[in-house]
């Protein structure tokens, strides 16, 4: 009966593990470069609103008159690389330098480096495609 008792604490443990990750698994799964372009691209264009928030800081930008969703890092990864709340508004103009979606009708793009009133945010220092 003592066999069973720890088998049963340890399916409770294991079941209540994977209910509290439950709701973090959709944005776990999202997170990576697979869903972009290779080749990385520019959009340039009016930030019309930022979102400091998990899983990852967004703008979104227009350009051309088209809404893009510009993801960045983390919120502390942006944060890091001197991006904060104070550093942009909508309004502001902004190049965004990373990967676009694969999937070409999204308006999406996952950036690395960003500039705002002059000054460059390299979000993922270590992907700024070579000049």
């Amino acid at each position: 009966m003592r066999k069973s008792a720890r088998g049963n604490w340890l399916a409770g443990l294991v079941a209540a593990a994977l209910f509290a990750l439950g709701p973090a698994l959709p944005a776990m799964a999202h997170h990576g470069w697979s869903w972009t372009e290779e080749q990385s691209s520019q959009i340039e264009g009016t930030i019309r609103s930022i979102d400091m928030g998990n899983p990852h800081v967004t703008l979104d930008v227009e350009v051309k008159g088209a809404i893009w969703r510009v993801e960045l890092a983390p919120p502390s990864a942006t944060i890091r690389a001197g991006f904060t709340e104070d550093s942009a508004k909508a309004g502001d103009k902004v190049i965004a330098i990373g990967n676009r979606s694969r999937d070409k009708s999204e308006n999406r793009m996952k950036a690395v480096r960003i500039i705002v009133n002059g000054k460059t945010f390299d979000v993922y220092p270590d992907r700024i495609p070579p000049v």
